[in-house]
Parts: C-alpha cells; structure tokens; sequence
C-alpha cells in the first residue's frame, strides 16, 4: 500500500538536499517525481540522474513558489504532459542572504521578507494547486514543516557554536502547520488531503559538539539522515493514508519529548 505505482508528485526544491532523497523514494515507489525547482539546471540534472536509476519516472520542471505564474505555467506544462497531477510536496526551502541572524540583529525588513518567502511560496503553491486539484477531483499537499514548529527551540545545543535557530525558521514552520489545518478544514469534502511532516535535525556537515548535544536529546540515532524522513512522506502520499486529513507527523528520534 505504499507504492505510488502511476502517481504524478511535484516536489518544490526538488533539487535541494531532501528534495533530492524525496524524488529518489517516489520514483523508486512507482510513482513519477516532478524535480521542480526555481534552478532549472539543477533540476534536470536531479532528474536524469533519478531516471537513469528508474527510466521514465523523473522528470524536471522550472518552478519559483513565489511566482504565480511560474506555478501556472508548471500545472499546465503537467496537465498537457501527463493528463493529470496527484500530489504536491511543499518542501522548498527560499530565504535571502541575511537569513539565520541572531534574534537582537534580524531586521524587520529581512524578518518580514523570509516569513513572506517561506510561508507565502507554501501558500500560493497550496492555492494553485489546490485550484487544479478541485477541478480534477482528487490530490494531496503535504507540508513540510520542522520539529521547531511544534516545540520551542533548545537553544543550549548551539552553545559553544556559531549557529543559531533562526527566529524566521520558528515563525515560519510553525505557520506552516496551522496552514496546513486551515487548508483541510477548508477544503474538506472536495477530495483533496493536506497534510505536513515535521522533521527533526539533518546531518549536513554540522559540527561535532552541536551533534554531542543534540544527539544526547534523542531516543537513540539522534541526528537524522535525509533519508530517515522519505519513508513517512510515502505513507502519505499513498493510499495507505487515504484517511488520514490535516494532520502532523513528527520525525525527530524523540527530540522533542
């Protein structure tokens, strides 16, 4: 029940690092992984890479989420290819280059801009499709969020390091999640399912004493790897979650509890 055997799923950011696992798992499911990303390049790339492993079930598609008519242009570029689209992953991840500043130094410009980004490219990409998806009669958005939208963050695990939770990262993910309840609850009973995942922490080169830390807080692996998360984005877009409708799954390996 969670093979994707036909299914058509565009993933945003599908070129960046768990836009790239995700694709991979679906195309290995059976289903066809649309590499949408704002780099056109990238997402071939990802694409022909994914296709070579599983022939005719990658394809790339050039895709800003905070352009409208970018989103048009890439349902209608799919429903002319393929007849239809069964589901859409929120999962790019846009900022600018002042993002992941300490609380005392973000602008309010650059605060504004990030949460704008973030939760608007989530929500316009959400209402686009969500567009196509009622006329079409069924589809499926899942949301990706992070483990800092359910709980506050631990800041003790950044001591010692230069890094930090981004106040934009909190406000953001923790709107993605109420976005995504607002929109089942509204779109109830037109055959389309919203649904998000909340990751905890993904290995990508961390230092060691923030891994110390944070691994100390989970149940036993600690840090996850991109891969760790592609498993519950399956369920989802299968059938084997038909029922299940505006709700949250929290990956962390019991980081928050």
């Amino acid at each position: 029940m969670m093979q994707l055997e036909g299914k058509i799923v565009v993933v945003t950011g599908g070129a960046g690092l768990l836009g790239q696992q995700f694709c991979g798992a679906i195309a290995a499911a059976g289903g066809l992984a649309v590499v949408a990303d704002r780099d056109a390049e990238a997402a071939a790339a990802v694409a022909a890479a994914i296709g070579a492993r599983h022939p005719g079930r990658a394809a790339a598609c050039a895709l800003d989420i905070t352009r409208k008519d970018s989103i048009g242009a890439a349902i209608a570029a799919l429903q002319q290819a393929h007849g239809r689209i069964d589901a859409v992953v929120n999962n790019a991840y846009p900022r600018n280059g002042r993002y992941g500043r300490l609380f005392e130094d973000v602008e309010y410009d650059d605060f504004c801009e990030n949460v704008s980004l973030h939760v608007g490219g989530y929500f316009l990409v959400s209402q686009q499709f969500a567009r196509f998806f009622r006329a079409q009669g069924h589809g499926n958005i899942v949301n990706m969020s992070s483990v800092y939208g359910v709980i506050a963050p631990r800041f003790s695990v950044y001591d010692g390091t230069t890094m930090t939770m981004p106040v934009e990262y909190a406000v953001i993910k923790s709107g993605v999640l109420h976005l995504t309840r607002y929109m089942a609850k509204y779109l109830k009973g037109t055959g389309i399912r919203v649904n998000a995942i909340s990751p905890g922490g993904i290995f990508d080169g961390q230092p060691e004493s923030f891994l110390e830390k944070y691994n100390a807080l989970c149940s036993g692996k600690g840090m996850l790897d991109k891969q760790d998360v592609a498993g519950t984005l399956l369920f989802l877009l299968s059938d084997a979650s038909a029922f299940i409708n505006g709700q949250n799954i929290t990956v962390d390996d019991g980081f928050s509890l």
